[in-house]
């Protein structure tokens, strides 16, 4: 849901996702004399709570524990974007945006526009879930103060691998997306009813109880499993799927890695299925996919859909070997982005997906959202990266350290998103990356074009965007286009996964640059030149996240 608003010289664009709101402001040339930022108040409508959205800067001078936020009508925004990610499904609200003038110590706040969102479904066509991960370690400890202090206590004993959280953290932590898993599967009622998994790691007990519960009403479940030999995760799926009956999953022997994670929901009758939805994305079944890692779950409630995915699952479930599989995605699964949605597979013989991706990327007008996990083809990431000067605005951040890694829109510096904090939730993050792959923090894979536009382009999925992805894994994406509730849905996570990353990486500099000044706000309107240097990206980013409509002629 995308609303726009203005009042005296003004404006306000509200992007509305499932799990936040993006706000993008802009205003008249003559009215930023003397601006000291935006002050944004939000109104939740049915209990007519009143809230000042929050910062983490101060004016000068201005003493408070690193992290400590402080409301935008006393320490106003100094930004032409911000976001609101403590948003709850359901519930209606009306953000005011107010221009902010005079002496800090004097601010005078002026009228502005109000623009009315809703938060998306968790219904319809798509729905999205994000979890919050490690990205949201700041908002871990201010909420969960009591069990932040219990973890750093248990750490100084060196007890923190025996540390558990509680439930609620757990949920907090999930934020639906654990539960969309777990609502998909509850849907297959009983005898009625097929549910057919593909994954790669099936460990997470929530949803391993989720699926022998559909299994015990009745409902034909079928699993196929990543099982490549000699790999320890193998032996932890079997051991796992210990109570599926052996007629009912398929181990996916291949070279590579069966990196499936999908589950296709389907009607049941006289033996044949009828597709109705499938479940998707990034997420791994299991504690670090759902809790720790950024990941994404995506279900598409459209037949058409599921039944391609259902259509593969039958030919990987039936025995077919990786170079049938790979023919067989050849001629089944042609690459066709002339329609609004595509399903795309791999093993693939040629890299038409790669080619697809590129091409997608290389074709920006706007803008290019994006979060990654791993080694990109080489020639995504030039897309990517794109070219010097050119005016594409750029946010990404990369799981581990490349060519990419994360990049400031104006280019002048690299940061890595792997960087961990000492305090707080990451704490128990470090402890647990024993238990995975690497140091994964980002294991999303998303691409997100002229985000901006009417006609944006989303891809997400299992697909890593390398050269693997393609030619030798069981991987799966979709390509979206022309939709922007879905855009929002990807664009406002991406983007608080970019800027949660980005401000780390700035916070940071004071103590390793020498004369490095310690963030704070200006005391001035200087902080709003950039955003009206011709040619500058900030100025693009000021003029297409929010356009100022032109002028009535007389």
């Amino acid at each position: 849901m995308r609303k726009k608003a203005q009042k005296n010289g003004v404006y306000v664009r509200a992007y509305t996702g499932s799990s936040g709101v993006l706000l993008a402001m802009n205003i008249d040339d003559k009215r930023r004399a003397g601006l000291l930022g935006f002050a944004i108040e939000r109104v939740s409508v049915g209990s007519g709570r009143r809230k000042w959205l929050n910062g983490l800067l101060n004016f000068p001078n201005v003493s408070l524990p690193p992290g400590v936020p402080s409301p935008t009508n006393v320490a106003p925004i100094q930004k032409f974007r911000w976001s609101d990610y403590t948003i709850e499904a359901g519930e209606k609200y009306q953000y005011s945006v107010y221009p902010v003038y005079g002496p800090p110590d004097k601010l005078r706040l002026e009228a502005g526009p109000t623009v009315a969102v809703q938060p998306q479904p968790t219904a319809g066509r798509h729905i999205v879930h994000f979890n919050r991960a490690a990205a949201a370690s700041q908002a871990f400890s201010r909420r969960f103060a009591d069990i932040d202090r219990q973890m750093a206590e248990a750490r100084k004993q060196g007890r923190l691998g025996e540390f558990r959280l509680p439930p609620e953290v757990l949920t907090w932590l999930s934020r639906g997306l654990l539960e969309q898993i777990v609502a998909f599967l509850a849907q297959a009622v009983n005898a009625t009813w097929a549910v057919d998994i593909a994954i790669y790691e099936y460990e997470l007990g929530a949803i391993r109880e989720a699926v022998e519960a559909a299994h015990r009403r009745g409902a034909q479940v079928r699993i196929i499993y990543h099982a490549k030999p000699g790999d320890p995760q193998t032996a932890i799926n079997e051991a796992c799927l210990a109570s599926i009956p052996p007629a009912q999953k398929r181990p996916r022997i291949t070279s590579n890695i069966c990196h499936h994670k999908y589950i296709v929901l389907s009607r049941l009758k006289k033996g044949i299925r009828t597709p109705v939805s499938v479940l998707c994305g990034s997420t791994n079944f299991t504690e670090n996919g759902v809790y720790r890692q950024a990941n994404v779950v995506h279900v598409v409630n459209q037949p058409d859909t599921a039944k391609e995915y259902l259509t593969l699952f039958e030919q990987i479930f039936g025995g077919a070997s990786q170079s049938a599989t790979r023919q067989f995605i050849n001629d089944f699964d042609r690459i066709n982005l002339a329609t609004p949605l595509f399903s795309g597979f791999s093993p693939r013989s040629n890299p038409e997906d790669l080619e697809a991706f590129k091409a997608i990327v290389s074709g920006a007008k706007r803008d290019v959202l994006f979060c990654t996990a791993f080694d990109l083809d080489d020639s995504i990431e030039d897309a990517l990266i794109g070219q010097p000067n050119d005016n594409i605005l750029r946010f990404g951040i990369e799981n581990q350290r490349s060519r990419i890694s994360g990049f400031h829109a104006d280019r002048t510096a690299n940061f890595a998103a792997a960087a961990m904090l000492n305090q707080g939730l990451e704490g128990f993050l470090r402890e647990s990356t024993r238990g995975q792959r690497g140091n994964i923090l980002i294991h999303a894979k998303v691409i997100v074009v002229d985000f901006t536009s009417d006609n944006p382009i989303i891809i997400s999925g299992s697909h890593n965007f390398s050269k693997s992805a393609s030619r030798n894994n069981d991987e799966n994406y979709l390509v979206i286009s022309g939709d922007t509730d879905v855009a929002d849905a990807y664009g406002c996570e991406v983007l608080r996964i970019y800027d949660h990353y980005r401000f780390r990486f700035k916070v940071s500099q004071p103590a390793k640059t020498r004369g490095f000044r310690p963030l704070a706000l200006d005391t001035d309107d200087s902080w709003t030149n950039g955003y009206f240097t011709p040619g500058s990206l900030k100025m693009l980013d000021r003029h297409r996240f929010c356009e100022i409509p032109p002028a009535k002629s007389k």
